[in-house]
């Protein structure tokens, strides 16, 4: 009997002096090892050493036994005294403004309007914060909103939606140029032609009811005069999808416009990172970004950077102008091996949109000294259309 005892009592101990000896953590989202050591300032190691058989990575939900020293009660009775107190947080060492309103479930510009002096001030360790309730944030929210939709905006939409037949040779570009929209809102409209402009697609086109009309018109137009052959092989016009890869140009009637467009599409790109081959949002290289950019709008360019080269014709770069394609021998290389696109020309500097390899797409200047030792050629792909009388 009193054998048992002794056993029941050194089990007992030996459960105390484990709980007093460890403190149960349980794995919220976007913790680590190293938060968790911070938030109960002991040592990553100490964890792992405490949990030997905890995964590498944590599992939400898991629970973790943490080594128990001053700094770790000092964290568990303020939580404890938090708890009592829910409307209230004291600030302790080494905390920020986003762990507590990560901690209390509310964004920091939430805590700074319940504590104006977080405007001005520094946090400082012992400070006590009012934490607002979600209670008082959800009702001063549906006040917000009632009085958002207590004021009914009249805004008159002309507006019209158009159904378009997608016709042969016919191009995104010419078909959001009849209709007054740029061929990103043409995709937006129509995510399903992002990649191909097949016969026979049917389009829907929100537009202005002015623009739908001459659109109209220009049609009923189109069909009335007789279909003239082209003569001219050589010559290329914007809505062909074909470039040939010698010194032909493309001859467009709105060049101004045009370039704009494409400038604006490869800048859209900047920060996109390199990819060698990448010719996607998921990574560029610098031919792919050219390639890509002219496609979109039914221009189709060579893939390398050397047959980009070959293709327009040569201009002086005194003569540069927006929209050129700009060639360099990098590295020390004897052939061309890197191209970009001019985005804007100012008296000896010449600036380009490009995907550099320590970059990815950026905008450059030939007054760097890299670029300006293995500048090449600058080529004019695109030219005005001139109308015969």
């Amino acid at each position: 009997m009193v054998c048992r005892l002794i056993i029941v009592l050194f089990f007992f101990s030996v459960g105390v002096f484990s709980q007093e000896k460890y403190t149960k953590h349980k794995i919220s989202k976007g913790e680590n090892i190293t938060v968790i050591a911070k938030r109960y300032g002991v040592k990553p190691k100490d964890i792992i050493n405490a949990n030997p058989n905890a995964p590498k990575v944590l599992k939400l939900n898991s629970i973790l036994l943490i080594p128990n020293n001053d700094k770790a009660v000092a964290v568990k009775s303020t939580e404890k005294a938090e708890d009592q107190n829910p409307g209230f947080h004291e600030v302790q060492v080494k905390e920020t403004l986003w762990a507590i309103s990560k901690k209390h479930n509310i964004t920091v510009e939430e805590l700074k309007k319940a504590n104006p002096s977080l405007e001005t001030d520094d946090l400082k360790i012992g400070q006590q914060l009012t934490i607002p309730l979600k209670n008082e944030i959800s009702i001063s929210d549906n006040t917000i909103k009632k009085e958002e939709t207590s004021k009914p905006e009249i805004v008159p939409s002309t507006d019209v939606e158009v159904i378009v037949e997608v016709q042969p040779k016919e191009t995104k570009y010419a078909i959001a140029k009849k209709y007054g929209i740029t061929v990103a809102q043409l995709e937006k409209q129509n995510p399903f032609i992002k990649g191909k402009l097949p016969v026979g697609y049917v389009l829907k086109i929100k537009t202005s009811k002015e623009k739908a009309d001459a659109a109209t018109s220009l049609n009923s137009t189109q069909n009335t005069n007789e279909i003239k052959p082209l003569n001219e092989e050589n010559i290329q016009v914007a809505d062909n999808t074909n470039v040939k890869t010698d010194s032909t140009l493309v001859r467009i009637s709105n060049q101004s416009e045009l370039i704009n467009q494409l400038i604006l599409n490869a800048t859209g790109n900047i920060g996109t990172r390199y990819r060698s081959g990448g010719t996607t949002k998921s990574g560029f290289d610098c031919s792919g970004l050219m390639f890509c950019t002219f496609g979109n709008f039914d221009i189709k360019l060579p893939r390398s950077s050397i047959e980009q080269s070959r293709i327009g014709v040569k201009v002086d770069s005194d003569a540069a102008q927006k929209g050129d394609l700009i060639f360099f021998k990098t590295n020390g290389r004897r052939h061309i091996n890197h191209v970009g696109m001019i985005v804007e020309v100012t008296e000896g500097e010449i600036k380009f949109v490009h995907s550099s390899t320590h970059g990815g797409v950026m905008i450059s200047s030939t007054k760097e000294p890299y670029y300006e030792r293995a500048f090449s050629q600058v080529n004019r792909i695109l030219e005005q259309e001139i109308k015969k009388l």
